[in-house]
């Protein structure tokens, strides 16, 4: 546990909410200030860009960010050969090789360009689904280019915008307690945000966050869509009287067919799918008629067959991904881990822009809590580790849980209390936590596994 968040956890919650504010300052300053509203014009005005239209952009795109690689950043300049540093020069990706998950992993620093080092950096972290999480770096610019990108692509698209009060369902822990029940959320006065725990909610809990929704007049909830479904379930079957809210847009995870009817029952609004990486490599959103569009001015994705080839719409294939955005830290021919299909029906929008028909996987098994609670998302249990490679948690019943743990040479039983008291945090004292040192985490087929398994029905 860091300073900041010890020094978090000793205060009351009223100073708490204070601090968050504080920093919601800075963090308004930092994704809305500057540039932020040049980036949004250009979203905006791209948005109808016609099919060629889109072609010539990207492709100019692509040209500038393949040339920064091979003449600035130290991995492709070391990896790739002459021929293809020949390719990347012509813009040709298909005489590139596919970039693991691993290289970025173990070679972090080699990704960021040598030519550049602006003052200020922000470090984000992905959600570890397949393993310990990636360290992403994002240049002040970026960061207000990817609030641009979500306010003119999926919040005005749902009819919102972050101007207007909203609530979100993040990995934050804003609840250190976890044995408390009375103070699910922390509100960001700066940004008029309520900050849910993920941790907290169970059926005992459900109407605090309604009633949250209500004190603050939030008119949008965004986050993991497992968390805001689970919410939407305890609402039905208690039968909780909703406020007025006006959307909904889930991130984080796939949000199935049974999974919005239960939303939108629940809160009576539509709701809206988003599609994104942390590392911004790949942005797509719902339109108003519910097609998942893909935004070519973020991202060049492919969705190929196990033999490189593309696949043909309707084919269900791998998504790789290539940054445009982000040249900071660009990635190029990023294997996301994900399987999806291109739809092959034009959507009635008119917006030129590619849409899926369908993304595999993504859902994480939930964990439940002795006391009821359902959570989602534990990769902050592998976050700051610096002697875990890769982890995994399993629920074996509704107070045992194994943790598997690929070490590193250092690893020691300073990492173990460490582990088990990240996962007593979320979880309350009435479990009980091994953890495992392993060689390796037992891979699926398509050589991803699963940072979260639950064995509980």
């Amino acid at each position: 546990m860091g300073r900041f968040d010890a020094l978090y956890a000793r205060v009351p919650v009223w100073l708490q909410n204070g601090m968050v504010s504080a920093y919601g300052l800075y963090w308004r300053w930092a994704r809305f200030g500057g540039d932020y509203p040049r980036h949004l014009q250009g979203y905006l005005q791209r948005e109808h860009f016609t099919a060629e239209e889109w072609q010539a952009y990207q492709a100019r795109l692509l040209a500038d960010v393949l040339k920064v690689c091979v003449q600035h950043v130290p991995f492709y300049r070391h990896a790739w050969t002459l021929a293809e540093k020949r390719g990347a020069l012509d813009g040709d990706l298909s005489q590139l090789p596919l970039l693991e998950k691993t290289h970025l992993r173990e070679q972090d620093p080699l990704f960021i360009r040598s030519d550049r080092n602006p003052l200020i950096k922000f470090r984000f972290l992905t959600s570890g689904t397949t393993g310990t999480p990636i360290a992403c770096t994002y240049t002040l610019g970026e960061l207000r280019n990817s609030l641009a990108l979500r306010e003119a692509r999926s919040a005005r698209w749902a009819g919102v915008s972050f101007d207007q009060p909203r609530a979100t369902f993040s990995g934050r822990m804003v609840e250190p307690a976890p044995e408390r029940e009375t103070h699910i959320y922390r509100y960001n006065a700066a940004e008029k945000q309520v900050y849910f725990s993920a941790f907290h909610l169970k059926p005992a809990t459900a109407f605090r966050y309604i009633d949250a929704l209500r004190k603050h007049h939030v008119r949008w909830m965004t986050g993991y869509a497992v968390s805001i479904y689970l919410l939407a379930k305890y609402v039905l079957d208690q039968s909780i009287e909703t406020p007025d809210i006006s959307a909904i847009i889930t991130t984080s995870e796939k949000l199935t067919a049974e999974m919005r009817l239960v939303i939108e029952k629940a809160f009576k609004t539509k709701v809206f799918e988003e599609y994104s990486t942390v590392e911004n490599a790949l942005f797509a959103s719902e339109c108003e008629h519910g097609r998942l569009h893909v935004s070519p001015d973020v991202g060049v994705v492919e969705i190929l067959r196990p033999d490189g080839t593309p696949c043909a719409p309707g084919e269900i294939g791998e998504v790789v991904t290539t940054c445009l955005v982000r040249t900071y830290q660009p990635l190029i021919r990023f294997r996301l881990g994900d399987l999806a299909a291109w739809d092959p029906e034009p959507c009635p929008c008119g917006r030129q822009m590619p849409v899926i028909k369908e993304v595999v996987g993504r859902i994480e098994d939930v964990v439940t809590g002795p006391d009821g609670r359902q959570l989602v998302r534990f990769h902050g249990i592998f976050v700051d580790q610096p002697h875990v490679v890769e982890g995994q948690i399993i629920q074996e019943d509704l107070h045992r849980f194994t943790v598997k743990v690929v070490p590193t040479a250092g690893f020691g039983q300073e990492d173990v209390q460490e582990i088990q008291q990240r996962m007593l945090q979320r979880l309350g004292l009435g479990v009980e936590v091994s953890v495992e040192t392993v060689s390796e985490i037992e891979r699926t087929t398509s050589g991803k596994f699963q940072a979260v398994i639950s064995r509980v029905k």
